[in-house]
């Protein structure tokens, strides 16, 4: 079955790189990096950078570097950082040379922080944190110059390095830029290099008791390594001047520049990492990788395919406006892909015993029928045709309505693969819910139009005898608001979906899904499509909901 084409969205940063290679600059090389931080697991919107930043490198023939922005040990994990590897390479991805982290360039970063000190750049300030915020002014507002400001170059080097060999307390002195306290871009406003931290950091161990700030690590990471091009969001522009400063000041061997676009913004979706560690620290959900939660861990949990996300991303405009994308756009994406990939399978949702009562008790026929209806490449698969089976409660109306496609008293559809059956008879129970439907078989359909009368459509089945029991997760979307984050009167926990997980405990599938492995993905013919979880066992077979076979959200 052939591919479906994704044509690439417009992306202005290809064209810089392109244009910059046209002009020779960076001597005609291309590097590009993804720089997560290690506190928490990747979200889509990660994904689109990922897709982004390692994507230019190989369509230019560049390289792209993992570096691990880990500069607040208090927050990261090696989960986080075993996780976002798992998370790269399960898209595609291969990073260039080893997998970096910005504690690789502390000794180099402290050596800067001592050069801006040397050249009158920076200082040592003891304000406390209200202090700060005090002197710092606001949007409207210059601040004020520090009364630390001043220090002498010498006085600064030597509280640097009692800072350094841990003699102060955290938060008890910081080490600042010196650049503009009365600048109208905040950032530049004497930020903070370093702060003391006595913690263990999960790289360096107990080697240091001050770190460096996010800010001033970013850029000259990136400076170290030899980025070309550095590929950000939007709410990094602000901090491009302060970027820049840093590596104007010291002696760094490259000078990258930075680019922003705008981040991925989807509807019904939260990407905050702190906020999606609040779902999972109060078992909102089950974990980082709940099928729900729009980690890359959750979605591959929920049988998403890494091609689905890389056509999505793909095919999502690189753009400096900000906008908000329709999940809609995703969840089309996941099915357009699995509609190739997805193996055939039957499973009865919601059960109803059909007894096919001219069909002998002791004989059953083996049906072949074709794994995929349109790749001939995946085979076959066999279902057994028994006297007693099964189909979904939802097939059968006891009143037809208009149009019926199902089956009814006195009303004939075919079961998948094999033959027609016509309901004769219904047994109730005292409330009148149906327990069982007596039908009849008519044994010249087998792959053949029936002659004489109509039939209402096909629906499936599975045998009673011949089936595996499951449990089945429906997921639906986390949030039933369009914004969950939107209103700030407002708890984003309040827009929390109570119908996103149902779980159903009697459905029965096609015995061949005993065989698949933990991720496999199929098309529940008519249902959806699905995936084997990895809470299944050798005693219970449980299937993920990936996604429905059509939009119910915009009905």
């Amino acid at each position: 079955m052939a591919e479906k084409t994704v044509v690439k969205a417009s992306n202005f940063v290809r064209n810089i790189i392109q244009e910059d290679l046209n002009q020779g600059k960076n001597n005609g090389k291309v590097a590009t990096r993804f720089p997560p931080e290690p506190n928490g697991y990747l979200h889509i919107g990660h994904a689109t950078s990922i897709c982004l930043n390692f994507g230019l490198a190989e369509e230019f023939s560049g390289v792209c570097t993992l570096r691990f922005d880990d500069t607040n040990p208090e927050k990261e994990s090696d989960e986080y950082i075993q996780s976002i590897k798992q998370d790269v390479k399960w898209l595609g991805f291969e990073w260039h040379e080893e997998a970096r982290f910005a504690s690789n360039y502390f000794d180099t970063l402290h050596g800067y922080a001592v050069e801006l000190i040397e050249k009158g750049l920076a200082y040592v300030c003891d304000l406390s944190a209200d202090e700060a915020r005090e002197y710092r002014g606001s949007l409207t507002e210059p601040g004020k110059d520090s009364p630390y400001r001043e220090r002498t170059v010498a006085e600064n080097l030597d509280l640097f390095a009692r800072m350094t060999a841990g003699e102060y307390a955290d938060g008890e002195k910081v080490l600042r830029a010196k650049i503009n306290m009365a600048s109208p871009n905040m950032n530049m406003r004497d930020p903070i290099i370093y702060r003391i931290r006595h913690i263990h950091h999960h790289q360096t161990g107990d080697k240091w008791c001050v770190y460096p700030m996010y800010d001033f690590t970013h850029g000259l990471s990136d400076a170290i390594e030899g980025v070309t091009h550095s590929v950000c969001t939007l709410e990094f522009e602000d901090h491009r001047p302060l970027y820049d400063w840093f590596i104007d000041n010291v002696s760094c061997p490259s000078k990258p520049h930075q680019y922003e676009f705008a981040r991925l913004e989807l509807n019904y979706t939260v990407t905050s990492k702190r906020k999606l560690k609040q779902l999972v620290d109060t078992n909102a959900v089950s974990g980082w990788d709940d099928p729900r939660m729009p980690t890359i861990s959750g979605m591959r949990r929920r049988g998403y395919r890494p091609q689905a996300l890389r056509n999505f991303c793909d095919a999502t405009p690189v753009a400096r406006s900000k906008g908000i994308t329709e999940v809609g756009r995703l969840e089309s994406a996941v099915r357009d892909d699995l509609d190739s990939h997805a193996p055939r399978a039957m499973c009865v949702l919601d059960p109803i015993k059909v007894t096919i009562t001219n069909w002998p008790a002791d004989t059953q026929q083996t049906l072949t029928v074709p794994a995929h209806p349109k790749d001939e490449s995946m085979g076959t698969r066999e279902l057994v045709w028994t006297r007693e089976v099964l189909i979904d409660r939802a097939d059968f109306a006891m009143q037809a309505p208009r149009k019926w496609k199902r089956l009814a008293p006195q009303q004939s559809a075919r079961l998948r693969g094999g033959y027609v059956v016509t309901c004769q008879e219904v047994i109730t129970n005292a409330d009148g819910e149906v327990l069982e439907l007596l039908c009849t078989y008519d044994e010249n359909t087998l792959g053949k139009k029936p002659e004489g009368y109509k039939v209402n459509g096909v629906i499936h089945w599975v045998s009673v005898e011949h089936n595996l029991p499951v449990e089945v997760r429906l997921y639906d979307r986390l949030f039933n608001d369009e914004n969950p984050d939107g209103n700030k009167e407002r708890d984003f926990t309040e827009c929390l979906n109570p119908e996103s997980l149902t779980v159903i405990d009697t459905a029965y599938a096609e015995p061949s899904l005993g065989d698949g492995e933990v991720g496999q993905q199929y098309q529940f013919e008519r249902e959806g499509y699905f995936c084997i979880d990895a809470d299944s066992s050798t005693d219970k077979l449980v299937i993920n909901r990936t996604v429905t076979l059509r939009d119910s959200w915009n009905k």
